[in-house]
């Protein structure tokens, strides 16, 4: 297959960095969550289950930095932060929605696999 200027499959490429950042599971949920309207970073944390305030703060640092979020500070005691989408960040409001939807309807065929795989590989319990 002919490549142009990048390519993903090339290890110093820096669409490689991009698709690291795009790929990341808490990635999709935050575009996801950003999608529907302004958060707030507390918002944000208590709307998705399982990420640390840490995990949350490196995911927003890492979608500013890369221009897909914009982080607005509010002049307000005690401050506050609100996040949105920027005109890039919208962009990938569709690819990630049709991943997430896939996950959803898949979902129960990967789990039946999986169970299936663990089964094969699982050796006999002992009859002593």
């Amino acid at each position: 297959m002919a490549r142009g200027k990048y390519t993903v499959y090339a290890s110093q490429c820096p669409t490689r960095q991009a698709l690291d950042r795009i790929a990341g599971k808490w990635t999709a949920l935050v575009v996801g969550l950003l999608d529907e309207r302004t958060h707030r970073f507390g918002e944000l944390r208590r709307s998705i289950e399982g990420i640390s305030h840490k995990m949350l703060v490196q995911t927003l640092r890492s979608l500013e930095r890369d221009g897909l979020v914009l982080r607005q500070p509010l002049a307000t005691n005690p401050p506050t932060v609100e996040y949105s989408l920027t005109a890039l960040g919208k962009t990938l409001v569709g690819p990630l929605a049709s991943i997430r939807d896939w996950a959803e309807a898949h979902i129960e065929e990967l789990q039946a696999a999986r169970d299936a795989y663990t089964r094969q590989r699982t050796p006999p319990a002992r009859q002593d």
